[in-house]
């Protein structure tokens, strides 16, 4: 009898393990599970060309439907999984529940949302996470002319820019020392923070939202802040990270350590079950860490799906990230934490990278329209080679050298 996989999610992740499946020849029955109504599609441009209205809505789709039937996946699309059960190895939904031999969690992360306390009876407050997010906010552009953004990391940059090329009035506030601030140097900070300044966009640093209530009659929104000072705005986009989801993990008494825990293979602490992507986390130098991005989710997954066949590999990310805003393409290679120094190498008035150093060891690149090094500086971090720290710094030094 043909062994049955289901998959619970919908995004990149999943997309990912079932091509690679299906090329390697996975006999076994799958099953799709995704809470949304949507084909499994890629979230990135929801906050950027989607938002802009760039692109439609089939090509956020990363498989069209034909390509289920064609590969004998039965994909059901508006169905949430409510709960677990290991022992039986079933999955229940609604009055349903449908068999595994293997299941595999790829049930991505959620937003953060503001505490209740602040937001209680308030409307028109938006995150950026799924299509219907964005559907909505898209409606408040032509009615509205005044947002605040709270969260200055990349989706809530993304957010302003977006707003201020719709030309609304923007403040973004970010209650840490600086915009990027868990995940950049401040020399990217700050180049980002002078784009969006001379787009027109407020940026207030070192300030929280103490409660946000109606102003008046109608639907303005009046938000005071930390310092006691108030701004008046049509709408707001929360933008405060995210979080795993890992309620039918936790539920069902699989160990949770910064998300679902997973071994170097991606197999949780049960034997039958594995957790992919967002909302999984996996060993490297002595913790579980979790990251959140395309490419992550990409390899993850493939690594997980060679797994499913016996090949027994352990998960070595190649950590890179992306970020569009105006005419900025920021690309991000490597991790850089624990860093010591950062090099700048400028290109010219528009084109800088920043190269972060553990002492002597390349860890990360920051690249601002600069491709060529963000693609050297991917392959030196994979390769494990440092460029020295003069050599890097100097742009009329061709880095390809120490690749070939």
């Amino acid at each position: 009898m043909k062994k049955n996989v289901v998959i619970v999610g919908g995004g990149q992740a999943t997309v990912s393990l079932l091509s690679k499946l299906r090329t390697i020849d996975f006999e076994y029955s799958i099953t799709v599970i995704c809470e949304e109504h949507f084909l499994p599609y890629q979230r990135p441009p929801l906050s950027k060309a989607y938002l802009l209205d760039k692109i439609n809505l089939e090509r956020l789709f990363l498989k069209q439907e034909n390509y289920y039937r064609e590969k004998n996946i039965d994909l059901r699309l508006g169905t949430k999984v409510t709960s677990i059960d290991r022992n039986k190895k079933s999955v229940l939904f609604g009055s349903e529940k449908i068999s595994y031999d293997i299941l595999i969690l790829a049930t991505g992360a959620k937003p953060n949302e503001l505490p209740k306390r602040i937001t209680s009876g308030i409307e028109n407050i938006f995150s950026i996470r799924n299509i219907h997010d964005v559907n909505q906010l898209k409606k408040k552009f032509s009615e509205a002319g005044v947002v605040l953004i709270i969260g200055g990391g990349y989706i809530g940059l993304e957010a302003a820019a977006v707003c201020a090329e719709k030309g609304l009035k923007v403040r973004l506030v970010e209650s840490a020392e600086r915009i990027l601030q868990r995940v950049a140097c401040k020399e990217t900070s700050n180049y980002l923070k002078d784009v969006h300044i001379s787009k027109g966009v407020e940026i207030c640093e070192k300030i929280s939202v103490a409660t946000i209530r109606n102003q008046g009659e109608g639907e303005k929104i009046l938000a005071i802040f930390s310092d006691g000072s108030s701004f008046d705005c049509d709408f707001v986009i929360t933008g405060i990270g995210a979080s795993p989801e890992i309620f039918l993990a936790e539920e069902s008494g699989l160990k949770i350590e910064n998300g679902i825990w997973t071994n170097s293979k991606g197999l949780t602490s049960d034997e039958n079950i594995w957790a992919v992507g967002d909302c999984a986390s996996f060993p490297l130098n002595g913790e579980n860490i979790r990251l959140e991005s395309v490419g992550h989710a990409i390899d993850h997954a493939e690594t997980i799906a060679q797994n499913l066949t016996g090949a027994n590999i352990s998960y070595n990310p190649k950590p890179w990230f992306w970020s569009d805003q105006y005419n900025i393409k920021l690309q991000i290679a490597g991790l850089n934490s624990g860093f010591t120094e950062i090099i700048e190498r400028k290109n010219d008035s528009n084109s800088v990278s920043f190269w972060y150093y553990k002492e002597n060891n390349l860890l990360a690149v920051d690249a601002i329209n600069a491709p060529r090094d963000y693609m050297i500086g991917k392959k030196l971090i994979e390769t494990k080679i440092s460029p020295k720290k003069e050599i890097a710094k100097d742009p009329t030094n061709n880095l390809k050298d120490l690749i070939s």
